[in-house]
């Protein structure tokens, strides 16, 4: 537990210990990586503002390992709070929509999944189109086994890392 402290700790500090700089992302593409079903699945995402206040963002995760293998493809959302500008960063809230199937010990579960969601995304000084993203949200997820209703806090380890181009 100690060296967990420790740990987040040292990132938080390496993390915000730098300028960000907020980069206008209207009309680029950013390709890069997401990690938001409700069971992990890490995924490559693209995104894309074709306007100066809304984005949308594609996310698929696959995974083939035997007698536990997973799917997933995921569609959001994004619209920018104009009174929540901050110098740095972009504070946006969403929704999202994804289908997602899951293998464990043989058995096959597939449904979909619903997001509602606020977050953040900055910028590093330095790296000014790499953009870091963190979100929090309430969710749902009906598959064959069970409905699972969840409220959900993620980092940008989960929420992902985008590069614009």
């Amino acid at each position: 537990m100690k060296k967990l402290f420790w740990l987040l700790l040292g990132i938080n500090i390496f993390v915000f210990s730098f300028e960000a700089d907020a980069k206008n992302v209207a009309r680029r593409l950013g390709v890069g990586f997401k990690d938001q079903f409700s069971e992990s699945l890490p995924s490559v995402a693209a995104q894309y503002y074709p306007y100066d206040d809304l984005g949308f963002s594609a996310a698929l995760g696959v995974d083939t390992r035997t007698d536990n293998s997973g799917f997933g493809l995921m569609v959001k959302l994004y619209r920018l709070l104009p009174n929540m500008q901050e110098e740095h960063m972009n504070f946006y809230m969403g929704a999202g929509a994804g289908l997602l199937s899951k293998e464990t010990s043989g058995q096959t579960s597939s449904g979909f999944e619903l997001s509602g969601f606020v977050g953040g995304e900055f910028f590093i000084m330095g790296l000014d189109s790499l953009g870091f993203s963190f979100e929090a949200g309430v969710g749902i997820t009906s598959i064959s086994n069970g409905v699972r209703f969840r409220t959900f806090g993620d980092s940008p380890l989960r929420a992902g890392m985008i590069f614009y181009f």
